[in-house]
């Protein structure tokens, strides 16, 4: 069915929407990865309190793809 013309700003939108949602999914698959290799070296009793620089740049690294998800979303909504 014909449903009128199609706003101007239509495609400009929804190719915005999928590329930043797009994009934050790869960072979030990132991310995942990340959390999964930081598991499996602190399995293997790698951290400790001496050493733990990399658990807390893992940690920074997901709460920033996080706090960038919380501006993106409103503002594709």
């Amino acid at each position: 069915p014909d449903l009128g013309p199609e706003p101007k700003a239509t495609r400009t939108y929804f190719s915005i929407y999928f590329c930043m949602t797009g994009l934050h999914g790869i960072h979030v698959v990132i991310g995942m990865i990340v959390i999964g290799w930081l598991l499996y070296r602190a399995m293997k009793g790698e951290f400790g309190p001496e050493y733990f620089t990399p658990v807390d740049l893992g940690g920074l690294y997901w709460h920033l793809v996080d706090l960038i998800w919380i501006y993106l979303f409103p503002l594709l909504y």
